[in-house]
């Protein structure tokens, strides 16, 4: 299984034309350290209150998700020492939800619990809520360098699956070994709808179609990082993912299958 190249938004946000790292963003914030407190706890704030006032969604160039059309959609709330941050997450089956490893730990804050939140278009309202402090990462997550950004949430009751909520398919046989590119895939998540910009009222599941590249056209803007277990999307035409949106799906389809890539 490939795991997405997180940048910035931990998320694979990059264009196929040939940049320069400088051009993008300092090598700072291309890495996971910090998330939580940087990213996804200020942002959790704008979405609770936002929720609150009224609740639209976060992916950029996307559109709001109907409740049910991503079943296996997960929004994780990690608590640490400054507060909550914001995480998407994927149910891989009744009892474990796989997210990014950033989102427990980032370097420099290590969460305490993560409520799982399933069944539900917004974070804090609807849905089935389990919190659990049984989360286990990848033996050689590094935060600096965005390898092995992979975690699993254990939860502590089983989840009962009805049309709202139910597992999404991983890869298998020849599957594990594609790279996808050039294939339409799908990202959801309840993080920013533009680069830099806010939450406004209305604030829901977003999703957009994104194109599969090749990691050689990731790795000629981002050659220290891009690694052969990554899967790169586009960020052509203002469509992708962005903060907030750590941790969450990104959905290919095979023989009417859909199937999890990250």
């Amino acid at each position: 299984m490939k795991f997405a190249l997180a940048l910035l938004a931990l998320a694979a946000v990059t264009s196929a034309r040939n940049i320069d790292l400088e051009d993008v963003i300092d090598l700072e914030d291309i890495t996971a350290y910090d998330y939580l407190a940087k990213i996804g706890q200020p942002l959790l704030e704008k979405i609770r209150k936002a929720e609150e006032e009224g609740v639209q969604s976060r992916i950029v160039g996307g559109s709001p998700a109907p409740l049910g059309q991503y079943p296996h959609q997960a929004g994780l709330l990690a608590s640490f020492s400054q507060g909550q941050g914001v995480c998407g997450g994927s149910l891989l089956n009744y009892r474990r939800v796989l997210t990014a490893a950033h989102c427990w730990f980032d370097g420099r804050n290590q969460a305490t619990s993560v409520t799982v939140v399933l069944g539900s278009i917004f974070l804090f309202t609807g849905g089935t809520r389990q919190t659990t402090s049984d989360v286990v990462m990848h033996g050689s997550w590094n935060p600096n360098l965005i390898r092995n950004d992979i975690a699993i949430i254990i939860m502590p009751h089983f989840i009962v699956f009805n049309n709202n909520i139910a597992p999404i398919a991983l890869p298998s046989g020849s599957e594990l070994n594609e790279n996808f590119a050039g294939n339409t895939a799908i990202a959801s998540g309840f993080g920013l709808t533009s680069d830099g910009g806010s939450i406004s009222n209305l604030q829901s599941l977003n999703h957009v179609q994104v194109e599969v590249i090749t990691n050689n056209v990731c790795r000629n803007s981002f050659p220290a990082i891009i690694q052969s277990s990554n899967i790169c999307i586009s960020g052509a035409n203002g469509r992708s993912t962005c903060n907030g949106d750590s941790g969450g799906p990104l959905i290919v389809t095979r023989n009417n299958r859909p199937i999890l890539k990250v």
